[in-house]
Formats: C-alpha cells, sequence, structure tokens
C-alpha cells in the first residue's frame, strides 16, 4: 500500500512571491555590481565617449558600465546567468496564473516572456564591443517584445487595484522615458552638447530600473502561489486549484476596467488586426495616386489631362443610388478586395498609363468601400469606432512603413523588387486580411446596415467640408513623418528636428491624438481645440526650427483626435451628397496645393503662386466648418463643455485590441528610429590625395523614364563615380501629387553624406539639396529674385574639407522665358559668391550658352568664379564653377533612364595653387585621381562617358 501524505512527506515548500524577489534581487545586483566595480577600477573610462570625457562627462552609461571591461563586464554576466533561472520560473508561474478556463492568452503571453528572456541573453552576452549589429538587433527585440510582454501582464493577470496601478505606472514610465533618452542621446550624437551624454546615461538607467520593477510586481500576484517539493513516492491527492480572480466592484465603470477587464479574445484581435491591414492597404493606394499622376505633366511640361484621375475619390457619390448603396454596404469586403487587388498588383502593369488606370480603379474603389464600412455602422458605436480607428491606425502604420523605407512606401506600383519594394510581401499580407475579414463577415454582421438612433441637424454641407479638410490634412500633413519635419527646416548648424528620429515624434502624437478622439472627444471638438489647432497651422506655416515643429505636432494631435469625430458626425448624413462633397473639397484643396508652386504652368496659376498660407488657411476653415456641424449634433452644451468622457459602448474590450496594435506601432515607430539613427563617421573617398570629386544632377523627382522610383540607381551612380559632393535639382517631393518624398534620406544614409535638404516645401520651389562627405558647418537657404515666372531656389553651404572652409553653392535658375527673372538671378547670386574669399564650388543649372549672355556675369572678377572647361561648348543648363582650388578632372556622364538630365563631375585638389588648365592625357595622372574606368565605352545601365567620349584632365 502506497503511504499516506503526511506533514513528513513534504520536502520543501517555497512561497510564489520569493521566485519575484529572487529574480529582482539578481537582476538588480547585476546592474548595481557592475556599477560599482566600474566606477571603482575604470571610472574615467567608462564616463568618456567619442566627444567628451571627464570632467564634462561624468556618469557612465549602461551599455558602457557592463559591456566595456573587466571584471565588471563578467561580474555582470555572472550575475546575470544567476537571474534566468529566477526569470524562467516567473515566467512559468505568470502563465499559471492567468491560465484560467476559457483564457487563450496564457500560451502566448508565455511564449513572448521566453523569448523576451532569451534576447536579454543576447544583448547581454553580445555586447556592442563584441558585435554592434547583433547586440542591437538582440536590443530591438527585446523593446519590441516588451510591448507585448506588458499589455498581456495588463489584460491577463487577475484584476487588482494593487497590481494594476503599479504595472500602469511603471510600464507608462519604461515607454515615456523611452523619448527623452532619444533626444539627449541626438544632443549627444549630432549636435555633440557637451554634458548631453551624461543624461542620457541617467535615462538610460532609469529604463532598466523601471523594467526590472515591472516584473517585480508580479510578487503580489504570485503571494497564492507555493511551490511544494514532495516524496516522488508518495501519492498527490487533491484537485489542481485555480487561482480566483478577485473582481472588484469600483473598478467595472472605468475606463480601465472596461477595456482591461474582459476576457481575451484571440478572433476579435485577428479582427482588429485585419481592419488596420485592410487599412494600411488602402492608404498605401491612395497615396500611389499622386506619384502616378504626377509622371504624366511632369514630361509634358505643363497639363497632360492625366490629371482627372485625381478626381476618382468622388466614387462615394454612388451611394446616393439606394439599391447601389445597400449592394456596396452588405458586399463591403469585396469592394475592399478589388480596391487592394487592383491597386497592389499595378506594379505588374508595365505600361504607366496602364499603371495609373489600375491606380485609378483602386482608389476609386477605395473610397467607395470605406464611405460604406462607415455609414454601414452608423447605428452601431462599437462597429463605427473599430472603422475609424482601423483608418487611422492604417494611416500610421503606411507612415511607419515608409519611415523604414526611406519615405517610399515598398507596396506601391511605382516601387518592385529591383528598387526596394515589397510588393509580393504586400499582396499575401493583403490576401490574409482581407480572406479573414470574409470568414468573420456573419458572425460580426459586417453585411447589415445600421440606421442612425435620430436625424441629424443642419445641413450636410458643413460635415462634408469637414471631411474635406480632415482628409486634405492627414494626407498632406501626416502620410510622411518627415513631411512637416521638412518644411520647418533651416539648414545647419541643426537647431531643429531631423527626419531621423523625430520623425517618430510625429508618429507618437499621431496615436496622442487617436486616443484623445476616443477617450477624451468633447475636448477635441471643442472651439477651444480648435483655435490652438489653427495657431499650431499658422506657427508650421510662418516658424522653422524647433518652434514651428511644435506648431506641427499640435497640428497633428488635433487632426488625429478629430478623425473618429469629424466621421461619426459625417455618417449622420446621407453617405452620398456627404462624402462626395467631403472628397470633392479634398480634391480641390490638393489641386490648390499644387498650383501654389506649378503656377507657371497652369491655368490661372499666378492668381495663388506661392500661397501655401492660403491653402493651410483653406484647411482649417473647413475644418471649423465640420466643427460647427458637430457642436450642431452632439449633446447638449452642459455636456459638450465637460471634460469626462460620453458613454460610449464601444469602450469595452473591443477598443483595448486597437490599443494594442497602436502601441505596438509606437515601438516599432522608435524601433526604426534607432536602427536608421545615422552614425556621423563619414570620410571622402580620396582623403590621402585631399581630393573633392563635385557633382551636379537634375534627378527629374526620383521618378524615372517608365514611372519607377529611382532613389537606388542614383546611388549606385554616385558612389561608383565616387562623389565626395553633389548637389541634386528638381529634388522637392515633399507633395501629395509626389507621394510626400525624400530622396536625400535615401541617399545620404547609403552613401554615408551629410545632407542640406534645401528651401522647404512651404518656398514653392521645385527644390535643390546637398550631399556632402565632409562636415557642413553653416547652411543658409536663398530665394533669389523671380518676379514673374518661377522661384529659383540656392543652397549657401560652407563645408570644412582637408582642415579648411570652402563654400558650395547649389542653385537652380528660372526659365527660359523668363530673362529678366534669370538677369536678376545672376546678379544676386554673383554678387554672394564674391562676398566670400574662402575657396569655392558653384554647381548649378544656369540656362545659358557658355561664353554668352549670363554667362560672363557668372564667370568673372565680380564672382571669382572659373568655368571647368571653357572648351566644353555644349551646355545649356548644368555648369560647374570654382576658385581657390586647383581643378585636375572633368566628365560628362549620360543619364541612362534615371532622369532627363545627365551627370556633370568635377575634380578638385584641396590647398593647392590654381594650375594652368592645360588639358594633359589621363596615362599623366595617378590612379588614384583619375575617374573610373568603368563608364568607358558602353559604360553601365546605360551610363557613360559621353559628348567628349571620355573625362578631360588638367594640370
Amino acid at each position: 500500500m502506497s503511504p499516506k501524505h503526511l506533514d513528513g512527506d513534504v520536502v520543501a515548500v517555497i512561497p510564489g512571491q520569493w521566485i519575484t524577489h529572487f529574480h529582482t534581487i539578481a537582476a538588480y545586483a547585476a546592474f548595481v555590481a557592475a556599477f560599482l566595480f566600474g566606477i571603482s577600477l575604470h571610472y574615467h573610462k567608462i564616463v568618456a565617449n567619442q566627444y567628451f570625457g571627464y570632467p564634462v562627462e561624468w556618469f557612465p552609461s549602461v551599455s558602457a558600465t557592463i559591456g566595456d571591461r573587466y571584471p565588471e563586464r563578467s561580474v555582470f554576466q555572472l550575475l546575470i546567468a544567476i537571474c534566468s533561472g529566477p526569470r524562467f520560473l516567473l515566467v512559468f508561474l505568470l502563465y499559471c496564473l492567468v491560465n484560467r478556463k476559457g483564457e487563450s492568452g496564457a500560451k502566448w503571453l508565455a511564449g513572448v516572456g521566453i523569448f523576451r528572456t532569451l534576447t536579454c541573453g543576447g544583448w547581454t552576452y553580445v555586447t556592442s564591443t563584441d558585435d554592434h549589429d547583433w547586440h542591437d538587433i538582440f536590443m530591438i527585440s527585446y523593446l519590441v517584445a516588451t510591448i507585448p510582454w506588458t499589455v498581456g501582464c495588463l489584460m491577463l493577470s487577475p484584476t487588482n487595484p494593487t497590481t494594476s496601478k503599479c504595472r500602469r505606472y511603471l510600464a507608462g514610465a519604461f515607454f515615456g522615458t523611452l523619448f527623452p533618452l532619444v533626444y539627449f542621446f541626438i544632443q549627444h550624437k549630432v549636435h555633440r552638447v557637451p554634458g548631453a551624454y551624461t543624461i542620457y546615461a541617467f535615462f538610460e538607467w532609469s529604463l532598466v530600473l523601471s523594467d526590472v520593477a515591472f516584473d517585480a510586481v508580479t510578487a503580489l500576484d504570485f503571494s497564492t502561489f507555493e511551490i511544494t517539493v514532495r516524496d516522488v513516492k508518495g501519492l498527490s491527492r487533491g484537485e489542481k486549484k485555480r487561482v480566483q480572480d478577485v473582481v472588484l466592484e469600483e473598478q467595472k465603470d472605468k475606463p480601465i476596467g472596461q477595456i482591461f477587464g474582459a476576457k481575451f479574445d484571440w478572433q476579435e484581435l485577428l479582427d482588429a488586426v485585419s481592419d488596420v491591414y485592410v487599412g494600411l492597404t488602402f492608404w498605401s493606394v491612395f497615396t500611389s495616386l499622386g506619384p502616378c499622376v504626377w509622371y504624366f505633366p511632369l514630361w509634358h511640361m505643363g497639363i497632360s489631362g492625366y490629371e482627372t484621375a485625381l478626381m476618382t475619390t468622388i466614387s462615394p457619390m454612388l451611394l446616393g443610388i439606394p439599391p447601389l448603396r445597400r449592394l456596396v454596404t452588405r458586399y463591403v469586403s469585396a469592394v475592399h478586395f478589388t480596391s487592394g487587388a487592383a491597386g497592389l498588383l499595378a506594379y505588374l502593369v508595365q505600361s504607366p498609363r496602364g499603371r495609373l488606370g489600375a491606380v485609378s480603379i483602386a482608389v476609386w474603389q477605395g473610397c467607395l468601400a470605406w464611405t460604406a464600412s462607415w455609414s454601414g455602422a452608423r447605428g452601431d458605436p462599437k462597429k463605427l469606432e473599430a472603422r475609424i480607428s482601423a483608418f487611422l491606425l492604417g494611416l500610421m502604420a503606411s507612415s511607419i512603413a515608409k519611415f523604414a523605407c526611406w519615405t517610399n512606401n515598398p507596396t506601391w506600383p511605382i516601387m518592385n523588387a529591383q528598387n526596394g519594394g515589397w510588393n509580393k510581401t504586400g499582396i499575401v499580407c493583403f490576401m490574409l486580411a482581407i480572406g479573414w475579414a470574409f470568414y468573420r463577415q456573419p458572425q460580426t454582421t459586417m453585411s447589415s446596415v445600421q440606421q442612425p438612433t435620430e436625424d441629424p441637424k443642419g445641413s450636410f454641407a458643413p460635415a462634408a467640408l469637414g471631411l474635406g479638410g480632415l482628409f486634405f490634412g492627414l494626407h498632406a500633413m501626416l502620410s510622411d513623418s518627415s513631411t512637416m519635419i521638412a518644411w520647418v527646416w533651416e539648414g545647419y548648424p541643426v537647431r531643429g528636428p531631423l527626419a531621423v528620429p523625430h520623425g517618430s515624434w510625429t508618429i507618437f502624437t499621431m496615436g496622442a491624438g487617436l486616443l484623445l478622439g476616443l477617450f477624451y472627444p468633447n475636448i477635441a471638438r471643442s472651439w477651444r481645440a480648435f483655435g490652438i489647432a489653427s495657431v499650431g497651422a499658422a506657427v508650421v506655416t510662418t516658424l522653422h526650427n524647433w518652434t514651428g515643429y511644435y506648431g506641427a505636432l499640435a497640428l497633428t494631435l488635433y487632426l488625429c483626435a478629430m478623425t473618429p469625430v469629424l466621421i461619426t458626425n459625417a455618417v449622420r448624413f446621407p453617405p452620398g451628397r456627404t462624402f462626395f462633397l467631403g472628397f470633392f473639397a479634398y480634391n480641390i484643396v490638393v489641386l490648390f496645393n499644387v498650383w501654389v508652386v506649378a503656377y507657371a504652368f497652369v491655368p490661372g496659376g499666378p492668381l495663388v503662386r506661392e500661397h501655401t498660407d492660403w491653402v493651410m488657411a483653406t484647411t482649417m476653415i473647413f475644418l471649423g466648418c465640420g466643427v460647427f456641424s458637430v457642436l450642431q449634433n452632439e449633446g447638449t452644451p452642459a455636456e459638450q463643455k465637460s471634460f469626462q468622457p460620453p458613454p460610449n459602448p464601444a469602450a469595452r474590450k473591443q477598443r483595448a485590441y486597437y490599443l494594442y496594435i497602436l502601441l505596438f506601432l509606437q515601438l516599432l515607430s522608435a524601433s526604426i528610429a534607432y536602427l536608421r539613427f545615422p552614425a556621423y563617421n563619414y570620410e571622402p573617398y580620396h582623403k590621402d590625395n585631399k581630393l573633392i570629386t563635385a557633382g551636379i544632377w537634375t534627378i527629374h523627382f526620383s521618378i524615372d523614364n517608365d514611372m519607377w522610383s529611382s532613389e537606388r540607381r542614383m546611388e549606385s551612380l554616385i558612389r561608383e563615380t565616387e562623389l565626395d559632393l553633389v548637389g541634386l535639382l528638381e529634388s522637392d517631393l515633399q507633395r501629395i501629387i509626389m507621394g510626400n518624398r525624400d530622396t536625400t534620406q535615401y541617399l545620404a544614409e547609403q552613401l554615408g553624406m551629410w545632407v542640406d535638404y534645401g528651401p522647404g516645401p512651404d518656398k514653392h520651389t521645385w527644390g535643390c539639396a546637398l550631399l556632402s562627405k565632409f562636415p557642413i558647418i553653416n547652411s543658409t537657404h536663398h530665394m533669389l529674385p523671380s518676379p514673374v515666372g518661377e522661384l529659383a531656389p540656392a543652397i549657401h553651404a560652407t563645408i570644412e574639407a582637408y582642415g579648411e572652409l570652402i563654400d558650395v553653392y547649389v542653385f537652380h535658375s528660372g526659365q527660359e522665358e523668363d530673362p529678366e527673372d534669370r538677369r536678376l538671378q545672376t546678379e544676386y547670386l554673383t554678387t554672394l559668391m564674391g562676398q566670400s574669399n574662402r575657396p569655392g564650388i558653384l554647381l548649378s543649372y544656369l540656362i545659358t550658352r557658355p561664353h554668352q549672355g549670363n554667362y560672363n556675369t557668372w564667370v568673372g572678377e565680380k564672382s571669382g568664379m572659373k568655368d571647368i572647361d571653357r572648351t566644353d561648348w555644349d551646355r545649356w543648363c548644368e555648369y560647374i564653377l570654382y576658385k581657390g582650388m586647383r581643378k585636375i578632372g572633368y566628365a560628362r556622364l549620360s543619364r541612362g533612364t534615371i532622369t532627363d538630365t545627365e551627370l556633370q563631375v568635377a575634380k578638385f585638389i584641396v590647398g593647392a595653387p590654381e594650375g594652368t588648365g592645360d588639358f594633359v592625357p589621363e596615362e599623366r595622372m595617378p590612379m588614384a585621381l583619375r575617374f573610373p574606368a568603368l563608364f568607358r565605352g558602353q559604360g553601365v545601365r546605360g551610363h557613360r562617358y559621353h559628348v567628349f567620349g571620355e573625362p578631360r584632365y588638367f594640370v
């Protein structure tokens, strides 16, 4: 007979909270011990960085403390190894805690916990000194896994006011610390601010402490557990008991209780993910229409007729026909499918006209589908909120995809496998998302048409105009995270935000705006909020640097907060006329936004010349109309003034799933900012020879002859020609019609160059930019006199090359049809160049014949500039001028299929006296000073030395 279970059968009993305590003590001990050893043995070494040492920097970072020196590195790794056992037990006990009957998230949370533990070991044992790339990969993976771990603990753990409160505060501290952490890292890395790295180190240590503290809270949950060790020969008796949840009555009516208190449902999470991905696909298709349309007027140099494709957004007018409205609403998933399929598969069409046609169909169907989705749910606040949240989160996801891919959406029809497209991946993900929507349609009653509970007040027109202003604001300002940063950029030294990493700040503000609109719509729709947003719009339009960007963030917050408010209000009215007028108003402002810069090529253009302020004012007036309509239809005046959120049946677990997606997107954005952050350790190609190779290229807005994005081929040519300086013209793409892109981001990061964007999108030019292997010490942007024709932009930059300061000028003059403009511009820039005694290089687009007209002003005593090759008679647009340096080479490379203009290249020696300028054969030039032989004969990819057939060299 087996022995009975007596007290003596129990070998040991370990209280569950002891596991947490041991984990917390071991983790903190590892960091504290490494810190104490580090400051005791290597204090001055671990506080020093590449710019400053003690006493400017006096507190070590976590990475320097735990990974750089012996013995602190070994002590840290030993204690972290000891910590790993309790860590895995902690994950196991948490699994036991949340593994309740009917709960499907326990295994998922355990898997996340194990993955997070393994990645922690990755960045712990592979330090940045060992392998910087893998250290970063493990660290980013750990941070990304922290989101589902945090959310899962909040969502699945038994409801307890103390643990819930502690977890929320610690999670907020952890994620909130990321933003000042990034800020001070930029102050150190970019601005080289003394002492900034010390402040950064404090936030880095705070991140570690709050992360460990978050897991320490499990001690409160595990107090109901005991780990019992019994004699293996004994028989267990009694049934397995599960931890009982303590549901507290006082939590049930609070927002956090409504959102996180319900049981987790995988199907509902997949519903949310599916909806958001359909939203992402819509915004990918919607934002691709502009670049596809732009291709045609670009080549026609004026109205082409294809601009009418912009009107495909007015398809919701079909919903004014009742039978058609019922049909579309019933089969809305099918309409979404036709939109996504046409838009994502358009890249397979080789003909630019055919591709534009496919995208136009996709946009037509997409606008129709989303309008039907919203209007069909107008009697169901829960479903309507879900559709609106998916729409805005889809925009955020699209913006993050562009953030990750250097401002190109990887599923656009101008992308393919050769230039960085993820078209096939996008198609597969979309098919999975829309397939899930079809599968879930009967259960989620997507086909039902709900009626509003009461008739709307007032006319539909103000509500529609509000939609027009909203759609334009979201598309023009927020479809790319760097657009408004380009608006406020003023050159070097850096005095404002950078596209990387501050694009993640814009995305974070978008998420905050969505939360404001969902939880506190009374605040968002108030006239006070509208006034603040109007001030923000005025600030970003008229001011620059950080001040201008703060205005941009205020506008961003408002636009996203008003998205659920304005759409919820608009669906009260007949959808056909309301959304037709809304999208029509959007189209008018889009054309207005093009006209202000393209005034020289469109009818009536001079009337709106250079009036981005009018565009912004129109947008805000339209939004104000929407606010007026909302306040007519939303509650009593007393309710509208309340700061408390109104009762909303959607404030349930459904909202939680969209918040989880939002948290994931925010951390993904921060991770991309971290991974893309530049190293700023750039070097010229031939520093031993004090050589500068400079080029000028008109890049035709990065759309090639066949309507493909051309950044990657541009990068290859610039790299192969070994350019240390390159001026780019026709480079401003930060408008709806051009896709809100920035080619210079990709080129600068891939080539390892500093970049100056030039006059921003609010300056109404076609743009110019400067890329430099040498640090840009100072730069100013100039708008040259242009009383009649298009504005002429210029950059005057001072670089430090081989210990000398050199002026570089990048310039695009006005059109051939405006001779007086070009004469005034010549006088302006010639005077500017003549005022400097430093060596200089002009990389320019002059529109003049050699030795004729304005050429004799550019080249002369007033400017001090000389022509790179006075014998080159076959020029009209591009010229390279110089002074104070020795020219040794000049070449012209054919354009291939990238653009409509060749690349001109010149070589200079810094610090050497100017030579005679006589031609010499290539054989007399050292190999390091020669142009690449790659482009001789037929060259590569259509690029070859032409006109002369070979480079020219001088002495």
